[in-house]
């Protein structure tokens, strides 16, 4: 079966932050969720990750979704491979990849067409590489008419070869019983006194055996971090390479600035992106929507033709043709349906507001359940919360809810009722009811004179 070998036992000291280098985050996730979802893309359901420095983290964080073994010193790439033996000898028959996991970029698409031509030529060693610009740094690929000669580390290399621009990824394809056989032969006869995993390829080609190389067409599978300059070129270009997939796909951005899209967001054409925009986990957007600027969306479903203008919204759905902002805050667990408008200083939190339903500013909706074409006023709160339970109010299709409201629940209000301003209301109203409770007004004639003398003699 083939399988994959994650290594992930990296500290990144100059990260200046304590936990292992694959764990610091691209655009919100860990680079080895990155790595682990472009194997899981290529089809690769057996992985095991070789874990380091605070290996405890890492564990946590897969809590068991794929094996770990530790590299308890490190000793290079080749030992850190070695410490999967055992898992390797279990998948014995097929083809390991070995891939780094600080190193996001990878593709599941490079995955693959490295494995397919790994297969037709019958490899011992594919190696994944790149074509860049700007080749200072990486191991430079030899080539010879039979395929790879050599991999040749930038210290090593003449000046001629370090004009190649063809660099070593790091990622490989191995037929695994060659490999297991590769690392028994591994020494530590270098400057570093470690294992070197790019010598498996004079070890394979001593035996006469093929290596070759994939050139991915994506040249970001090389790019790594390794401190924080680093990390934000990943962020960076992990970015631009998401923005480019939705330009491809109809979606319109007048300008990328401060735009940040996860890679699970899908974005319906003709649908614009406004200036620092991100949009995050799961989202889903429909068609001819607007977005922005400055809008926070995660884990939300966005029909089309939807306005969001300053919003912040998370784990909700909006419907069709909904028009919202700007500095509204959609909490989780709301339902807005079509029609609706929401103005400025608005909070909604795990309710539903019904089709047609206007709540044009500075109000509180908090568990709700709302009917159709409702007006809220200016100032209302539903009061859903008396310190030890959340209860719900329910508001009738067609109410008239006065500024000023307080909904004190549990409270029902029936079909078309209207609340006067400054009302509380604390139980049910029956359908097309007025609800008045304003007291009795008290006016002390004089007060002010007497409370503010002094300050009135001075002016």
């Amino acid at each position: 079966m083939d399988n994959a070998v994650i290594l992930a036992g990296g500290q990144g000291k100059r990260m200046k932050a304590d936990i292992p280098k694959p764990m610091f985050k691209v655009l919100g996730e860990p680079m080895l969720e990155w790595v682990i979802k472009a194997c899981e893309g290529a089809q690769l359901s057996e992985m095991c990750v070789v874990t380091g420095y605070k290996a405890e983290i890492i564990d946590e964080y897969l809590n068991g979704r794929y094996k770990t073994v530790l590299q308890s010193e490190r000793l290079g790439t080749g030992h850190a491979v070695m410490q999967a033996k055992e898992f390797l000898k279990a998948n014995a028959e097929g083809n390991t990849l070995v891939l780094c996991g600080d190193a996001p970029l990878i593709d599941s698409e490079t995955i693959l067409n490295a494995l397919e031509l790994h297969k037709k030529e019958n490899n011992s060693v594919t190696v994944i590489t790149a074509c860049i610009d700007q080749p200072a740094g990486y191991g430079r690929i030899i080539r010879n008419d039979k395929g790879v000669s050599a991999i040749v580390e930038e210290k090593d290399a003449t000046n001629e070869q370090r004009l190649i621009r063809e660099v070593n990824s790091g990622t490989y394809w191995f037929r695994t019983a060659d490999l297991l056989e590769y690392l028994e032969e591994l020494t530590t006869d270098n400057v570093q006194g470690e294992y070197y995993l790019t010598d498996t390829v004079a070890i394979a080609l001593g035996k006469g055996r093929n290596v070759n190389a994939y050139t991915s067409p994506n040249p970001d599978v090389v790019l790594g971090a390794n401190d924080r300059k680093g990390l934000l070129a990943l962020n960076t270009a992990a970015r631009m390479m998401i923005i480019d997939k939705h330009l491809e796909n109809g979606v319109e951005f007048t300008c990328t600035d401060g735009v940040v899209i996860g890679r699970d967001v899908k974005i319906g054409e003709g649908t614009e992106i406004l200036p620092g925009t991100h949009l995050t986990g799961n989202t889903v957007i429909g068609s001819g929507c607007s977005i922005g600027p400055n809008c926070i969306i995660e884990d939300c479903v966005i029909e089309d033709e939807v306005k969001l203008n300053y919003v912040q919204a998370f784990k909700s759905q909006i419907d069709k043709g909904v028009k919202i902002g700007p500095w509204v805050h959609i909490r989780p667990g709301s339902h807005i349906k079509s029609g609706v408008k929401i103005g400025d200083f608005v909070e909604i939190k795990n309710s539903t507001i019904g089709e047609g339903t206007a709540v044009a500013h500075l109000t509180y909706v908090g568990d709700s359940d709302v009917g159709k074409k409702v007006n809220f006023g200016c100032g209302t709160v539903t009061v859903n919360y008396d310190g030890i339970i959340k209860s719900r109010c329910v508001i009738g299709d067609n109410c008239f809810i006065g500024c000023n409201t307080n909904l004190i629940a549990p409270v029902k209000l029936g079909k078309a009722v209207y609340t006067a301003a400054g009302t509380t209301i604390t139980k049910d109203v029956p359908d097309y009811a007025l609800a008045i409770d304003r007291g009795t007004v008290q006016i002390k004639e004089g007060y002010s004179l007497r409370k503010l003398k002094k300050r009135l003699e001075k002016a």
